[in-house]
C-alpha cells in the first residue's frame, strides 16, 4: 500500500526558509572563528571611577594596544643589579680610581661606561644586563659604605677599551680586540636616593628579608644580581628613618 503525504506549498517554503536561516547563522559563526575574527579583537570595557568620585564610568580600551603590551613586557622582564664604585679619592700607580655618584651626575647626559671590571663572575653578571635594567649605585671603600642612588642600563655589554691600553690599570696583555676578555655597559643616572642605605643597616636583615642577597654573602663582588623582592624591600627602607635597633635583630 502506498501512502501519500500532502504538504501545502506554504509549509514547504516556510520550512526551507528556516533551514536556510539556520545554515547562514552557523556558517557566519564558523567563519568568524576560522578567520580569527570575533570578540577577541574588539575593545573591552574597563570601569573607572569618575573624577567626581560619584561612581564608575566605562571607557573603551583596546586590550591589544601595542603600547600597553610593550610597557607590560618591559615591566615583566626588567632585572635588577648592584654596581660598586669607590666614592673617595684613591691613587693607584699614579691613577685616580674614584668614581662617585656625583661624578656620574656631572658626566655629559649623566651617562658613563662602567669599565674596569676584572673578575670573571662580575663580568658574567654584567653581560646579563639588558637595556632598561636598573641597578643600585653602591659607594664602596668608604665609611659608611652603602647604596646612594639608582642607574639604568642604556647600552648593553661591549668590549672594555681599557683592557687594550698599556697605560691603564686595567690593561690585560692576554686580551685582544679579536678575542676580548672584559666587557662593560653604559649606565645613566636615574636619581639619588633620599638618604644613604648603609651596609650596616642591611646586615641585620640577612637572617630574614635579605638572606639570599649577594651583597650580604659576597660583599667583595663589584657587580651583583638583585632580586625583585630585594629591590622593592630596599627601596621601601628609603622612606623610613634609620632605626636605632633594626626589627630583624629583635628576638
Amino acid at each position: 500500500m502506498v501512502m501519500a503525504f500532502c504538504v501545502s506549498p506554504f509549509l514547504a517554503v516556510r520550512g526551507l526558509c528556516k533551514v536556510s536561516r539556520l545554515r547562514m547563522v552557523r556558517t557566519r559563526s564558523r567563519g568568524a572563528i576560522d578567520s580569527g575574527e570575533g570578540t577577541s579583537n574588539l575593545p573591552v570595557r574597563k570601569k573607572r571611577v569618575n573624577a567626581s568620585g560619584s561612581g564608575p564610568s566605562e571607557e573603551l580600551v583596546n586590550k591589544h594596544d601595542p603600547v600597553s603590551e610593550e610597557k607590560r613586557t618591559v615591566s615583566e622582564e626588567r632585572r635588577y643589579f648592584l654596581l660598586k664604585s669607590e666614592a673617595e679619592s684613591r691613587i693607584v700607580a699614579g691613577q685616580e680610581v674614584k668614581f662617585s655618584i656625583d661624578d656620574l651626575e656631572n658626566m655629559p647626559e649623566q651617562t658613563s661606561h662602567w669599565d674596569g671590571v676584572r673578575n670573571y663572575q662580575a663580568r658574567n653578571i654584567m653581560r646579563e644586563m639588558k637595556k632598561g635594567d636598573f641597578a643600585f649605585f653602591y659607594h664602596s671603600n668608604c665609611k659608611p659604605a652603602g647604596i646612594v642612588g639608582l642607574v639604568t642600563v642604556v647600552k648593553e655589554g661591549y668590549p672594555d677599551h681599557t683592557q687594550f691600553d698599556e697605560k691603564s690599570l686595567y690593561y690585560d696583555a692576554k686580551s685582544t680586540p679579536e678575542d676580548p676578555r672584559w666587557f662593560m655597559v653604559d649606565v645613566k643616572l636615574v636619581r639619588h636616593l633620599k638618604r644613604l642605605i648603609s651596609l650596616d643597616e642591611l646586615k641585620p636583615f640577612k637572617q630574614d628579608k635579605l638572606k639570599s642577597m649577594m651583597l650580604l654573602n659576597n660583599t667583595r663582588l663589584s657587580v651583583q644580581r638583585v632580586s625583585t623582592q630585594e629591590w622593592e624591600f630596599i627601596l621601601a627602607l628609603e622612606d623610613q628613618e634609620v632605626p636605632e635597633k633594626n626589627p630583624a635583630q629583635k628576638q
